[in-house]
C-alpha cells in the first residue's frame, strides 16, 4: 500500500486496509479538498479500480471515507453493477467492512459509540449524521468554521465560493437560509460547514 495512504490513516487500521485491498487491482489517488465530496470510487477501462480520497481530511474520516468507497468495489463485485450505488447491497457490505475497525485502537472511545449507532443503517454521506460529524469535526485542524446547526437564527455566513446567505428558520431537518444577492431562499444540511461572517 502506497505511504502516503498510511500516512492519512490511524497506524493501528494499516494492516486491516492491506488485508481489504490486497490483490484488487485497485489504485487508491490523494486528490485536493473537492467541497462535493470526500471520496469516489469508479471502475476504469483498463479492469483497474480506482478510489480517491480528499488529502484535507482528518484521520478518522479519510479512514471511513476510505472503507466506504471500499465498499462501492466490493459489492459490485458481489452483486454485480446494476445495484443502486448506496442501495442495500452497499450498507450491508459497508457494515461488514467497517466492523473490525469498531475498536478502540482505531477510533477514539467517544466517537466509537456514535459509529455504532451509525452503521445500523449508513447513509450515502456520514456528514449527515449530525452527532457523529460533530464528533469527528473536533479532529480536523483548527479554522472558524461553524456548522449551520451551530448557527443562530439570523447570522449571516460564508461558503466556500464565496456566496453570502443568512441563517433562517428550522424546516424538518434542514435550514432556509436566504442568499444575499439574489433574495433566493435555499435549504441547508445542519451539517453544511460555513464560515461566519462579522
Amino acid at each position: 500500500m502506497d505511504k502516503t495512504v498510511i500516512n492519512h490513516i490511524p497506524s493501528a487500521a494499516v494492516n486491516l486496509i492491506q488485508s481489504l485491498i490486497e490483490n484488487e487491482n485497485l489504485v487508491i489517488k490523494i486528490k485536493q479538498e473537492r467541497k462535493t465530496r470526500h471520496g469516489d470510487y469508479k471502475k476504469l477501462h483498463n479492469g483497474k479500480h480506482q478510489i480517491t480520497v480528499n488529502s484535507n481530511l482528518n484521520i478518522y474520516r479519510f479512514l471511513i471515507t476510505l472503507v466506504h468507497e471500499i465498499a462501492h468495489l466490493k459489492a459490485y463485485q458481489e452483486y454485480g453493477l446494476r445495484i443502486k450505488p448506496h442501495g442495500k447491497e452497499w450498507k450491508k457490505t459497508f457494515q461488514h467492512l467497517m466492523l473490525p475497525f469498531l475498536n478502540p485502537d482505531i477510533f477514539p472511545p467517544h466517537v466509537l459509540p456514535l459509529l455504532a449507532q451509525h452503521f445500523k443503517n449508513p447513509k450515502a454521506s456520514s456528514d449527515t449524521d449530525t452527532d457523529l460529524a460533530l464528533a469527528l469535526k473536533q479532529y480536523n485542524p483548527s479554522n472558524n468554521n461553524k456548522f449551520v446547526f451551530e448557527l443562530d437564527e439570523g447570522v449571516t455566513f460564508k461558503l466556500y465560493n464565496g456566496r453570502i446567505f443568512r441563517k433562517g428558520l428550522k424546516r424538518r431537518k434542514r435550514f432556509e437560509c436566504i442568499e444575499l444577492s439574489t433574495g433566493k431562499l435555499y435549504l441547508f444540511n445542519p451539517n453544511a460547514e460555513v464560515e461566519i461572517l462579522e
